[in-house]
């Protein structure tokens, strides 16, 4: 049990140290990590995401307790959360003792203007593995050869839907839409499509 949680914490340590940009900016991590340890599948990547979102915290920190929680219970949980946000204390820690000096620095700067692609990228890979997984069968396509095993229609008719809506209603908290969303997925059973 304690390899395992020497090695959940340095996991969500690697995580938390390389991924800049917010939880999204996770994913691909995770991704990656899913298929090297074994400990959940791409698929329930997903889900934890979709829970993750629709919960209060963090995302990177909601995914990191999920996993570690359900890899070696509560305190794997604790071990993970506290893997992932490590990295993060001790930059901050540094750059406040050291604040003064970075803040005018032109190559300090350069450096975070330069992070902001590097950010966006992994954001975007995220969004798009949520995007293939959440609207297309992708596996049932490759063994079926048959076209429509490729669309999820039900989750394109909500995601076409959601979007139409909230474009016709833009002052709607996105809050609001998530909640909608759950429901509609819960009412018609979308977990597991």
């Amino acid at each position: 049990m304690l390899v395992l949680l020497l090695r959940l914490f340095y996991e969500f340590f690697k995580v938390g140290l390389f991924s800049i940009g917010g939880g999204l900016a996770t994913l691909p991590f995770l991704k990656e990590m899913a298929g090297r340890t074994g400990w959940f599948t791409v698929e329930q990547l997903y889900d934890m995401l979709a829970v993750s979102e629709s919960t209060p915290g963090p995302i990177g920190v909601n995914m990191a307790t999920y996993v570690g929680f359900t890899t070696a219970g509560v305190l794997g949980s604790v071990v993970a959360t506290l893997g992932l946000v490590t990295p993060s204390v001790i930059i901050i820690l540094i750059v406040a003792l050291f604040l003064k000096s970075f803040k005018d620095n032109k190559y300090v700067k350069s450096a975070f203007y330069g992070l902001r692609p590097a950010s966006m990228g992994l954001i975007c890979t995220a969004g798009l593995g949520v995007l293939l997984i959440s609207l297309f069968n992708i596996d049932l396509f490759k063994s079926t050869g048959n076209i429509a095993d490729l669309f999820i229609f039900k989750a394109i008719i909500l995601f076409a839907a959601l979007f139409a809506l909230s474009q016709i209603f833009k002052k709607v908290h996105p809050v609001v839409w998530i909640g909608v969303a759950a429901a509609v997925g819960a009412v018609f059973h979308f977990a597991g499509v």
